[in-house]
C-alpha cells in the first residue's frame, strides 16, 4: 500500500473546496459554464465579485493570523490569556475480588502514565501519526493555521490544529468550536506550554489524554482494550507484554478519527467497514516512524498488521447483569464512609480490592439462585426468593454475597439503596427464631444458665397464651411443660422461656445484645425504622415488646449475618464489610499507594466462656434438623416467622456456620409477603428449605476453600440455675428400708418402685411418658424438621 494519499492530523486535505488546488479556488476547476481552464469565460459578473470577495477574505483571514503569530512571539508574556494548569485526566477505577481477579471497572477508561514510564515506540508513534515534527517545532504550525483559516473563511470544512502541543492547549482550554479566534488562543497557550514544559511532559499529557475509541482514553487502557489486559505501554510494569512498533502505530492511527460517523467509517480496525482505510493510516504513520529512524528498515520491510482483539472482547469488565453486581452497592457505600465521595470516584484513579472471594461467592450463587441446578430453590416459584451471606468471622469480610438476580433490584441481603447512600427506608424481615441466639447471649450475660427451669403453662401478662408454632401445651418439652430447661427448650425452639427472659430482663437487655453483636436497624410493628446505634433503650422498650426475644421484628439480613459471625467468632466481633484495601494511582510516579485497609483486630462483646457454653448448645441444632455438615463441626440455629394471618409462613432463616465461615440464609418472598410451601405442600419452616440451602452453601464453599477440619472451644457451664420462673419436680431418695405408701405418696409418677400403690397410681399419664425409656437422652430423636411439637417454633401473630 503506499501512503501518498493519506494526509496527517487535517480530516480535508489542503485542496478541499475553496482551498488552493480545490474546486472554486485557485488553479482549481472551473465554476458553473466551464471546467479547468475555461473557468474565465463562463463567469458571471456576480460570480467574479463573489470569488474576488472570499479571495480577499481569506487572505486578509491570514494576514491577521499570521500578525497574531506575531505577537504570539512577542507578547505572548503580557497577554491577558492565561496558561491553563495541566488537566488531572479522570481515571479508571478497578474493583478487585479477594484474590486480585477484576470484578469490575468504573469510571473513565483511562490509567494515566507518567511520561517518562511511557516506552518510546509508543511516543514516537503518535508522533509519526500526529504530529511528525514535534520535537523542532515551537508548538505552532503556521501552515496549519493558515489552512484552517482560509477553509474557515471560505466555506470549507472547520480544521483544527495539527500539532500535538495546539491539541493538548485546546484540551485544558476547553476549547470546542473552531475560528479564528479561538485559533489565535489556542496559539498563545501553546507557545506558553511549550516555555513551561518540556517536550516529553507535553508529549506524555497528550498521550493521557486523547481518545482512542472504543472508550478507551489514554495509551496504555488502550493498550490493554485493544490488545489485552497483558500488554502494556508502561515500561516499569513487570508481568505484561511491552506494546511494539507495530501494535503502537495502530493505537496512534486511530487518534484521528477513533469513531465512525456519518461520512468516514473511522479507523478502529475492529470495524469491518474500517479495516482498508485503519491499515492504510497504519502503513502511513509507519512509514513515517521509519523516516524519523523510530523503526528500522528491517522492521518497515518485515511489517505484518497486528489486528488487535474484536471489541466485544475488549469490552471494560462489568458485572452488569450478574448477581454479583449487588455487591457494588456496598462498596460504594463504604468508600462514601470513608470519605471517598461520587467526586473523588469520578476522577478515579482507585484500585479497589474488596473481600469477595470468587470460590465462595459462586458458592453462594449456586445455593441460592432458582437457576442453579443444586439449589434447593430451583423448580420454586418466581415469588420465592433467597439470600445467602458468607462472612469471615475471623475479619468481617463478606466472603460470598447473593442478594438477588437482579442486581438493579432489590438488595435483599442488606436492602442497600441503589445509589449506595445506606439502608433503605423500609426493608428487612422477621428473623423469627434464629434472633434467640441473641436472648440468650443476653441471658448468659445476666447470670442464666442452660439449666434454668421454665413454665409453659404460664400465660402472658393480662392474659394470653404464648405462641409455640401451634403446639399444644401439654406435648411441650416431651411432657414436662412445667419444667422444661432452657437447654432443651432452646434445641426444640420453643418460644415461651424467650418471653420470659426478656419480660425479666427488659426488651432492652436483648436489643442490646443485639446491637452489641451486630444488628445495627430494626423495624417496629408500624415499619417505623429504628437505628439502634443512634437511639436510647427508652425508645427501644416503647417500640418492641416481649416477642422481640424470639424474632418478631424485621431485621437486615447482612446486620444479623454480622451478629451470627460474632456469636461464631465466640463473641469478638469484626464488623462485616466489602472493602479489604484501597490503593490510589499516584499520577506524578505511576505507583498506586494504599490509603486504606482493613482492620486486624475484632472486639470482645461477650465473655469467652459463655459463648462456648453458647455455642455448645447450638452445635445440637444441625444435627436435630438432619442438616450437619459433613466431617465439621457446626452450629445453627433455624428460625420461622408467619404471615399476618397467622396460617402460613411468610419468612424462614437458617443461621450458624463453621470457625471458617459465618452463614446466614433467608428465604422469603420476592417484593411482598408470600406463603411459602415446600414441595408437597407442605409448610416451609427453617428447618427445611433454608437449612438445605445453608448446609450446600458450607459444603460447596469448604471443599472450594480446602480449609481444614476445625472445632469450636469445649462447652462450659456458666450461669446459676435458679433463675427460671419453673420448678423441678421434688427428688425423693430411696428409703433404706424400702418402699411403702409414704414414699410412694410423694415419689415421681410412674416410679416403677410403687407400682401398686393407689396414690401414684392415681398420678400416672400426668407428666413424664410411662412408656418413655428414663435413661432416654432428651436430645435425641428431635429432626423433625419442624412439622411436629413446635421444632422450629417460630411463632407469630
Amino acid at each position: 500500500m503506499g501512503s501518498a494519499s493519506v494526509g496527517g492530523r487535517a480530516s480535508v486535505s489542503p485542496g478541499g473546496p475553496g482551498g488552493p488546488g480545490g474546486p472554486g479556488g485557485p488553479g482549481g476547476s472551473g465554476g458553473s459554464g466551464g471546467s479547468g481552464g475555461g473557468g474565465k469565460k463562463g463567469r458571471s459578473k456576480a460570480d467574479k465579485k463573489h470569488r474576488r470577495a472570499n479571495i480577499l477574505t481569506a487572505a486578509a483571514a491570514v494576514l491577521v493570523i499570521m500578525l497574531g503569530v506575531g505577537i504570539v512571539g512577542g507578547t505572548y508574556f503580557f497577554d491577558d490569556v492565561k496558561l491553563p494548569p495541566p488537566k488531572l485526566e479522570n481515571q479508571v477505577n478497578v474493583i478487585l475480588t479477594a484474590t486480585g481477579q477484576e470484578l469490575e471497572k468504573t469510571g473513565s477508561a483511562r490509567i494515566s502514565v507518567p511520561h517518562d514510564q511511557i516506552n518510546e515506540a509508543m511516543k514516537n508513534a503518535v508522533i509519526a501519526a500526529e504530529d511528525k515534527n514535534f520535537r523542532s517545532h515551537n508548538g505552532i504550525d503556521m501552515k496549519g493555521i493558515a489552512r484552517a483559516a482560509w477553509n474557515n473563511f471560505t466555506g470549507g470544512e472547520l480544521q483544527g490544529a495539527s500539532t500535538i502541543t495546539q491539541q493538548y492547549a485546546r484540551h485544558v482550554a476547553d476549547e470546542k468550536d473552531i475560528s479564528y479566534s479561538r485559533k489565535l488562543r489556542e496559539a498563545v497557550i501553546a507557545r506558553k506550554l511549550e516555555s513551561e514544559y518540556s517536550k516529553d511532559q507535553i508529549l506524555g499529557m497528550y498521550l493521557n489524554f486523547i481518545d482512542l475509541g472504543r472508550g478507551r482514553y489514554g495509551v496504555e487502557s488502550a493498550a490493554q482494550g485493544y490488545y489485552g489486559a497483558g500488554f502494556t505501554v508502561d515500561k516499569t510494569v513487570k508481568g505484561k507484554k511491552q506494546i511494539n512498533a507495530y501494535q503502537a502505530a495502530v493505537l496512534a492511527s486511530i487518534i484521528k478519527q477513533p469513531y465512525k460517523t456519518s461520512t468516514h467509517p473511522g479507523y478502529d480496525p475492529g470495524n469491518k467497514e474500517a479495516l482498508a482505510e485503519a491499515k492504510q493510516r497504519w502503513e502511513y504513520t509507519l512509514k513515517n516512524m521509519l523516516e524519523m529512524g523510530a523503526i528500522t528498515q528491517e522492521q518497515w520491510d518485515k511489517r505484518q498488521y497486528p489486528m488487535p482483539l474484536d471489541p466485544k472482547k475488549s469490552k471494560t469488565v462489568s458485572t452488569d447483569g450478574k448477581p454479583v453486581g449487588m455487591v457494588m452497592r456496598h462498596v460504594t457505600y463504604e468508600l462514601n464512609k470513608l470519605g471517598i465521595t461520587e467526586d473523588k470516584l469520578a476522577k478515579g484513579g482507585f484500585t479497589i480490592t474488596t473481600t469477595i472471594d470468587p470460590r465462595v461467592q459462586k458458592a453462594a450463587e449456586k445455593a441460592g439462585m432458582r437457576s442453579s441446578k443444586t439449589s434447593p430453590m430451583n423448580g420454586r416459584p418466581a415469588t420465592y426468593q433467597a439470600a445467602v451471606i458468607g462472612i469471615d468471622p475471623k475479619t468481617g469480610g463478606v466472603l460470598g454475597y447473593y442478594g438477588g438476580d437482579d442486581p438493579t433490584g432489590t438488595d435483599y441481603g442488606g436492602y442497600m439503596s441503589g445509589d449506595g447512600s445506606g439502608v433503605q427506608a423500609k426493608g428487612g424481615q422477621s428473623p423469627g427464631s434464629t434472633f434467640k441466639i441473641y436472648t440468650l447471649a443476653a441471658a448468659l450475660k445476666a447470670d442464666y444458665s442452660f439449666e434454668t427451669i421454665w413454665d409453659g403453662t404460664k400465660e402472658k401478662p393480662g392474659g394470653g397464651k404464648i405462641n409455640n408454632a401451634g403446639a399444644e401445651t401439654s406435648k411441650l418439652c416431651e411432657g414436662k411443660v412445667t419444667h422444661c430447661d432452657l437447654r432443651f427448650a432452646t434445641i426444640k425452639s420453643y418460644n415461651f422461656p424467650f418471653y420470659w427472659i426478656a419480660n425479666e430482663l427488659g426488651q432492652d437487655k436483648v436489643i442490646d445484645a443485639a446491637r452489641a453483636a451486630g444488628v445495627e436497624t430494626m423495624w417496629n410493628d408500624d415499619y417505623k425504622k429504628i437505628p439502634l446505634d443512634s437511639t436510647k433503650p427508652d425508645e427501644w422498650n416503647k417500640n418492641f415488646d416481649n416477642e422481640v426475644a424470639f424474632g418478631q421484628y424485621r431485621v437486615v439480613p447482612l446486620e444479623h449475618a454480622q451478629g451470627v459471625a460474632t456469636i461464631v467468632n465466640q463473641g469478638v466481633r469484626n464488623d462485616a464489610h466489602f472493602v479489604k484495601q484501597v490503593q490510589q494511582r499516584d499520577p506524578k510516579t505511576g505507583e498506586n499507594k494504599v490509603i486504606w485497609s482493613e482492620k486486624k483486630a475484632g472486639k470482645r462483646v461477650f465473655d469467652p466462656d459463655q459463648m462456648a457454653n453458647l455455642l455448645d448448645v447450638l452445635q445440637e441444632i444441625p444435627k436435630a434438623v438432619d442438616n450437619p455438615i459433613k466431617g465439621r463441626p457446626a452450629v445453627g440455629k433455624s428460625g420461622t416467622w408467619e404471615m399476618p394471618n397467622g396460617n402460613d409462613n411468610g419468612d424462614t432463616w437458617f443461621v450458624g456456620g463453621i470457625p471458617q465461615l459465618a452463614a446466614t440464609v433467608w428465604v422469603g418472598g420476592s417484593g411482598n409477603r408470600v406463603a411459602l410451601k415446600e414441595p408437597g405442600d407442605k409448610d416451609m419452616y427453617g428447618s427445611g428449605t433454608p437449612a438445605e440451602i445453608w448446609e450446600e452453601f458450607i459444603e460447596t464453599a469448604s471443599e472450594a476453600m480446602n480449609w481444614e477440619v476445625a472445632k469450636f472451644p469445649e462447652g462450659v457451664k456458666t450461669g446459676r440455675d435458679d433463675k427460671g420462673n419453673g420448678v423441678k419436680p421434688v427428688v425423693v431418695e430411696q428409703p433404706q428400708g424400702g418402699f411403702d405408701e409414704v414414699y410412694c405418696s410423694i415419689a415421681p409418677p410412674g416410679d416403677p418402685n410403687c407400682v401398686g400403690f393407689q396414690n401414684n397410681n392415681q398420678n400416672q399419664n400426668q407428666g413424664n411418658n410411662p412408656n418413655q425409656n428414663p435413661n432416654q437422652n432428651p436430645n435425641q430423636n428431635q429432626g423433625n424438621n419442624g412439622t411436629n411439637n413446635g421444632d422450629d417454633d417460630d411463632g407469630g401473630r
